[in-house]
C-alpha cells in the first residue's frame, strides 16, 4: 500500500498487520511482489537486528535484503499467476534467516533512492514454507505408535505447540519441534487413549496482527466428540470399533469404471420416510443394516445391476448439530397444507440451521465420520464401518463423496498455520469461488493432506470409490497422487486392493484457478488419458434442454419434448432454432453414448472434439471410462421435476413415465460409468426445488411406498433458490394430475431394472477402450428425435453378433434402417421381450425391409443372432 505523507519510520507503518498481503515469497531465495523493480526492497522482520541491505533505513526492525532478479522456468511453471510480478532475490546473506523469520511477522517494504517508503505488504508464505520444510512431507502426522501413542503436528511457524488432554482434569503437556520438518511431537501413555484432546499453538497470526494461542482439534484425528469441538485420542482398529465379522469383511467384485452403475445416496434421505426403519434408527448408518424396504430396494438394484453406492459426504462437517437432543425439527402438519402453498417452505426454513438435514458439503474434519448420521457420535467409527459392510453385503461397493476443494470455515487448519492451508487471492484474502475458504491442495502439505485423508478412508473403512467435489480445483497432480497412493494398497498389507477403488469427480473449470491460472487442474479435458473419470454434463443438458441457471426452465431437450412435442415456452425458440437445436442435442447424446470419447468421428463426419459444447469440445475423454454419464443428481431439478417444467402440462402421467425412462437409457446404455440419483427410478421429485441442500427432509424425501407418492406437490420449493421460478412452478403443483400413483412409479421401477439387466447382458456397453469403441459403434440413420445405437459384437458377445438400440424420443412410432450381416436375424432383446411394457413389446424387425419399427417415446434393444 501507499505510504501517507509525513511518516517517520517504516515501524509507523507496520505496528500493526497490512491490510493485504500481496507479495508472495515462493522459495527461500525468491519473492515475487507487483511493485516497481527500481525501488530498494526488503522484508521487515519482527525482531531487532540492524539490515544487512546498506541502503536500508536505521531502525530496530530486522531486515533481509532483496534486490531485483528474474524467475527461472522451474518457478513460472510452478507458480504462473506470478509472472507478471516483479521477482526479488533474497541476499544470499540473509537466506539463512528464512526459517525463524518466518515464525513472526514478515512485511514487505520498498522505498525509492531518497529513502521514502514507497510501498508496504504483508507476505504470502506457502511457497517457501515449501522449499523449507520439504523433508515434512514423508513425517507420520496425527496419531501414530501403539500401546504409547505418538502424537504430531505439522506447525513450522508456531512459537510453541502444546497437547492440551481432557478427562476428569485438563493437562498441558509440552511438544517438540524437529527443526528440519516443522513437525511437533509427544509421546504418551497408555492411559491418554480415550481421551479428549486439542493442541495449542501459539504462533503469529496475520489476521491478527499479533502472536495469539489458538487451541485446535487435530486436522489428521480420526474421532471426535460431539459437533467437533475437541479430537479423541483412539485406536480405530479396536474391537469397540469393529462391528461384528468387520475383519473378514466380503466384497463384492470389483467393477472397472467403464462397467460401472453408480447410485447417488444421502445417507439420511435413504431411511428418514421409511416406516419400516424403527424411528430411532432412521436417518443414521445403523439403518443400511436393517431388512427395510430401503435396504430391499436397494438388494434388487444390486441385483438388476447396480454396482456402487455414491454417498453424500459423510465425513464431519459443520451444519448439523450431532446430538439429537440439540435438534429442532419442522413443527407444522405439512402434508395437510395445499401441494402449492408457501407455508411449508417457510416452515422449513424456519429450522433449516439446527434441524437434521444438510446435504453436508461443507467440511469441518475431514477424516473423521459425520457424527450426526449415528445413533450416537462416539460410536460413529463403529456404525460408519456397519454402513459399509451392510451395503457390501447387499451386493454394492461403496463410493465417497469427498470435498477437499474448500472447509467450512478456517478454524480447523488455518489457525495451525496461517496463511498456509487455504488458497489466498492476489490481495491476501482467502479464495472463495467454492462457495466457502479454498483449500490449496497446490501446497505440499495441503496435498498431501488430500492423500493421507483418502488412503485412510480406503484403509480403515473399506470404501471402494471417491468422488471428488470441484476436482477443478484441485492440481492434476495432486489426483495423481491420490491415484498413486491408493495403487500402492494391497489387500496382504492393508486389507484393500487399491487398483480396484474408483475414482471420478467434478472437473468444472471456473474461479481463480480457471484457465490452468495456478497449476495444471484435475478438469475434464487434462484428465484425458489418466484413467480418472470426471463428470460429462453433455448428455445431461441434451437429454433435459437447456442448462441448470436458466432463468426460463422451460427449455425442452431430446427426453424433454423437443422432439415433436413443443410446449409452447418462448425460450424455446420458433421452429427453425428448435429443430438446429435437436440436431445438436443429437449428437451431443451420440458423444455421450461413446463415453465422450474425444476421437469418434460422427456421422456427420465431425470428430467429437470439434463438435461445440458451451465453447469448449462435446467429446474430450481418450477412454470410454473416464466418462460418468448422467441426467440428473443431487444437484438442480431430479429429472422427474425437470420434465414436469418442459413436458407440455397436458402429457399424459404414462408418457411421463416412457419420457423418464427414455432419459434414463441413454446413459445406461451408454458407454463409461453410469451414475443415477436415487429415486430416479421411481419418479422422485423434489417439489422442482433446484437446490435442496438445506430443504430439510420434507423436500429431500425419498419415498420406497408408492402409496406415498414421489414427493410432487410438497409445496412450492423454497423461496431463496426457486423464488424466480414460482411463477412456472405453481400452476403444475397444482395439477393433481401431475402426481403419478403407484401404477406410474411401479411401471418406471420395472423399466429401469430391464434397462439395468439389458446393460449387464452383454458386454456390448462397456467396450472399455476407445479403439474398441471406433470399431464397434457406430449410429445408423439420421431421423429427427430418433437416436439408433448399432455395437457389432461378433467374437466378443458369446450369444449375439450385434446389439442394436434405438432411441424413439418423437410422439409417433419410427422406422429405422440398420445394418444387418448376411444370413443374421434381429429380435427384441429377451429382456424386453418378456418385459413389463407392452408398448416395447411391440417393437419390431422386419426381415424383409431389415427395418426396425419403435413405438412413440420408447427406447428398444435389438440383439442379432449370427446365421447357422
Amino acid at each position: 500500500m501507499p505510504i501517507a505523507e509525513g511518516a517517520k519510520s517504516l515501524s509507523d507503518h507496520i505496528e500493526g498487520a497490512p491490510s493485504e498481503a500481496s507479495a508472495h515469497w515462493i522459495d527461500r531465495a525468491t519473492v515475487a511482489w507487483r511493485v516497481e523493480p527500481s525501488l530498494r526492497h526488503c522484508l521487515v522482520l519482527s525482531a531487532g537486528r540492524r539490515p544487512s541491505h546498506p541502503d536500508a533505513p536505521e531502525g530496530d526492525e530486522r531486515h533481509i535484503a532483496l534486490r531485483p532478479g528474474t524467475f527461472d522456468a522451474e518457478q513460472l511453471r510452478r507458480w504462473p499467476h506470478l509472472a507478471g510480478r516483479t521477482a526479488l532475490t533474497v541476499d544470499p546473506r540473509d537466506i539463512g534467516l528464512a526459517a525463524e523469520a518466518l515464525r513472526g511477522r514478515v512485511v514487505a517494504a520498498a522505498w525509492d533512492a531518497g529513502g521514502t517508503l514507497a510501498a508496504v505488504t504483508g507476505v504470502q508464505i506457502p511457497g517457501v514454507l515449501d522449499d523449507l520444510y520439504a523433508a515434512a512431507a514423508t513425517v507420520p502426522l496425527g496419531q501414530n505408535g501403539g500401546l504409547f501413542p505418538r502424537l504430531s503436528l505439522w506447525a513450522p511457524t508456531a512459537r510453541t505447540v502444546e497437547l492440551v488432554l481432557y478427562g476428569s482434569r485438563r493437562t498441558v503437556h509440552r511438544m517438540r519441534r524437529d527443526d528440519a520438518t516443522g513437525v511437533w511431537s509427544v509421546r504418551g501413555l497408555p492411559t491418554w487413549y480415550g481421551r479428549a484432546y486439542t493442541f495449542q499453538v501459539t504462533v503469529y497470526s496475520p489476521a491478527a496482527g499479533e502472536v495469539v494461542t489458538n487451541e485446535v482439534t487435530d486436522p489428521y484425528g480420526v474421532l471426535v466428540t460431539p459437533d467437533g469441538a475437541r479430537s479423541v485420542l483412539t485406536a480405530p482398529d479396536a474391537a469397540a470399533h469393529k462391528p461384528p465379522g468387520w475383519d473378514r469383511l466380503a466384497k463384492p467384485a470389483a467393477v472397472p469404471l467403464e462397467r460401472a452403475v453408480i447410485y447417488e445416496l444421502h445417507v439420511r434421505d435413504f431411511s428418514a420416510s421409511d416406516a419400516t426403519v424403527p424411528q430411532e434408527l432412521r436417518g443414521t448408518y445403523a439403518a443400511f443394516g436393517v431388512d427395510g424396504a430401503g435396504t430391499r430396494e436397494l438388494r434388487a438394484l444390486a441385483a438388476d445391476g447396480v454396482t456402487h453406492v455414491h454417498l453424500l459426504p459423510v465425513f464431519d462437517f459443520a451444519t448439523v448439530p450431532e446430538r439429537r437432543a440439540d435438534r429442532v425439527e419442522p413443527d407444522c402438519d405439512l402434508a395437510a397444507l395445499p401441494p402449492d402453498s408457501e407455508l411449508q417452505q417457510e416452515c422449513v426454513a424456519r429450522t433449516a440451521a439446527t434441524d437434521s438435514f444438510n446435504w453436508g458439503y461443507d467440511p469441518l474434519h475431514h477424516s473423521v465420520p459425520e457424527g450426526s448420521y449415528a445413533t450416537d457420535p462416539d460410536q460413529r467409527i463403529r456404525e460408519f464401518r456397519g454402513m459399509v459392510a451392510a451395503l457390501n453385503r447387499a451386493g454394492l461397493r461403496v463410493v465417497m463423496d469427498v470435498v477437499y476443494n474448500h472447509t467450512y470455515d478456517i478454524r480447523v487448519l488455518d489457525p495451525i498455520v496461517p496463511g498456509y492451508y487455504h488458497r489466498l487471492l492476489d490481495d491476501g484474502t482467502v479464495a472463495t469461488s467454492t462457495c466457502c475458504p479454498g483449500l490449496a491442495p497446490e501446497h505440499l502439505m495441503a496435498g498431501r493432506y488430500v492423500v493421507d485423508s483418502v488412503v485412510m478412508w480406503a484403509r480403515r473403512y473399506r470404501v471402494d470409490g471417491f468422488r471428488f467435489d470441484l476436482m477443478g480445483h484441485h492440481p492434476k497432480a495432486n489426483i495423481l497422487a491420490v491415484r498413486r497412493a491408493l495403487d500402492a494398497l494391497t489387500l496382504d498389507r492393508d486389507g484393500v486392493d487399491g487398483r480396484a477403488v474408483v475414482l471420478y469427480g467434478e472437473g468444472w473449470d471456473f474461479g481463480e484457478v480457471a484457465g490452468g491460472a495456478r497449476f495444471e487442474q484435475a478438469t475434464q479435458t487434462r484428465m484425458a488419458g489418466t484413467g480418472i473419470a470426471t463428470f460429462s454434463d453433455r448428455m445431461r443438458d441434451a437429454v433435459r434442454g437447456g442448462g441448470p441457471f436458466d432463468a426460463d426452465p422451460r427449455v425442452q431437450g431430446f427426453g424433454s419434448g423437443l422432439a415433436g412435442d413443443p410446449n409452447g415456452s418462448p425460450a424455446g425458440g420458433g421452429p427453425e432454432q428448435q429443430r438446429a437445436r435437436l440436431a445438436h442435442y443429437c449428437d451431443l447424446i451420440r458423444v455421450g453414448l461413446t463415453g465422450s470419447l474425444a476421437d469418434y468421428v460422427l456421422p456427420s463426419g465431425v470428430r467429437s472434439s470439434e463438435l461445440d459444447y458451451n465453447g469448449g469440445p462435446a467429446g474430450y475423454t481418450a477412454a470410454p471410462g473416464e466418462a460418468v454419464t448422467y441426467v440428473d443428481a443431487h444437484d438442480n431439478e431430479t429429472l422427474f421435476d425437470a420434465l414436469a417444467y418442459k413436458l407440455p402440462q397436458h402429457t399424459s402421467m404414462d408418457d411421463r413415465v416412457r419420457m423418464q425412462l427414455l432419459s434414463l437409457a441413454t446413459v445406461l446404455l451408454a458407454q463409461g460409468a453410469a451414475f443415477v440419483h436415487a429415486g430416479s427410478e421411481r419418479l422422485r421429485s423434489k417439489s422442482l426445488d433446484r437446490n435442496s441442500y438445506d430443504s430439510g427432509d420434507w423436500f429431500n424425501r425419498l419415498l420406497w411406498d408408492c402409496s406415498q407418492g414421489n414427493g410432487f406437490g410438497a409445496g412450492l420449493p423454497p423461496r431463496a433458490d426457486n423464488e424466480a421460478r414460482w411463477p412456472y412452478a405453481r400452476p403444475l403443483l397444482a395439477d393433481p394430475a401431475l402426481r403419478p400413483g403407484c401404477a406410474a412409479i411401479d411401471a418406471a421401477r420395472a423399466g429401469f431394472g430391464e434397462l439395468l439387466r439389458i446393460r449387464a447382458s452383454s458386454p456390448a456397453f462397456a467396450l472399455g477402450s476407445a479403439d474398441e469403441v471406433r470399431r464397434r459403434l457406430s449410429f445408423p440413420g439420421s431421423a429427427d428425435g430418433v437416436i439408433a445405437l448399432h455395437v457389432r459384437t461378433d467374437g466378443l458377445d458369446p450369444r449375439w453378433s450385434s446389439v442394436t438400440v434405438v432411441f424413439n424420443a418423437t410422439p409417433h412410432p419410427q422406422v429405422q434402417d440398420v445394418p444387418v450381416a448376411p444370413g443374421e436375424t434381429l429380435a427384441l432383446h429377451p429382456v424386453q421381450a418378456a418385459g413389463h411394457d407392452p408398448v416395447v413389446r411391440a417393437s419390431a424387425y422386419d426381415p424383409a425391409t431389415r427395418a426396425l419399427t419403435v413405438p412413440a417415446r420408447t427406447v428398444a434393444v435389438f440383439v442379432g443372432s449370427p446365421a447357422g
